[in-house]
C-alpha cells in the first residue's frame, strides 16, 4: 500500500504535469491546512502546508516534485442568510452573532451564518428575515487567521 501525496506548497506552479485535481472544501475545512483530505476525483491527500491563514478558493497547491497539483474550491454549505429592515438592526444582529464566535460573511445587505436552528429563531425573535440557502462561503477571515490569538481568561491567555 502506498502512501498518499504529501501537498507540502501553496502556489504550486501554474502548468502541472497533467490535469490539476480540485478539492471542495467546506469554510472550516479550509481553515485546516493540516491531515489527510480526499480530492474530488477520490484521490486520498495529506495536507502538510505552511501555517499561513486558511486555503482561499483557487488557490493551487502542490507536492514538492510538481507531480501532483490540486484546486482549492469553496463547497457549498447549508447556510442561513439574515437581512434586516434597518441598518442598525442587521448590525445589532451581526454583534450578537459576533459575541458567539460564528463565522460570518458579510455582504452589503445581509450576514450568512452556518446554519442553526436555535439561532434562526433567535434572529427571528428580533424581528429580522431568515431564509435558508445553500452555497459557497465565504467568511470574513476574523481573528482567529494566521497567528493571531484570542482569549477570555486571564491576561495572556490565548486560544489554540
Amino acid at each position: 500500500m502506498s502512501l498518499p501525496p504529501v501537498l507540502s506548497h501553496r502556489g504550486a506552479s501554474p502548468h502541472p504535469v497533467g490535469s490539476p485535481q480540485t478539492m471542495s472544501l467546506s469554510a472550516e475545512a479550509r481553515s485546516k491546512v493540516r491531515g489527510r483530505r480526499t480530492t474530488d476525483q477520490g484521490l486520498d491527500v495529506v495536507l502538510q502546508l505552511p501555517r499561513t491563514g486558511p486555503l482561499q478558493p483557487g488557490e493551487r497547491l502542490g507536492c514538492e516534485q510538481g507531480q501532483l497539483v490540486v484546486d482549492v474550491v469553496a463547497a457549498p454549505e447549508d447556510l442561513l442568510a439574515v437581512e434586516a429592515s434597518t441598518t442598525l438592526a442587521l448590525l445589532q444582529a451581526a454583534y450578537h452573532l459576533g459575541n458567539r464566535h460564528l463565522l460570518m460573511e458579510i455582504q452589503p445587505r445581509r450576514l450568512l451564518i452556518p446554519a442553526d436552528g436555535v439561532l434562526r429563531q433567535m434572529l427571528e425573535d428580533r424581528g429580522l428575515t431568515v431564509y435558508s440557502l445553500r452555497q459557497a462561503f465565504y467568511p470574513e477571515p476574523g481573528a482567529y487567521t494566521a497567528t493571531a490569538h484570542h482569549g477570555h481568561g486571564a491576561r495572556g491567555a490565548s486560544r489554540q
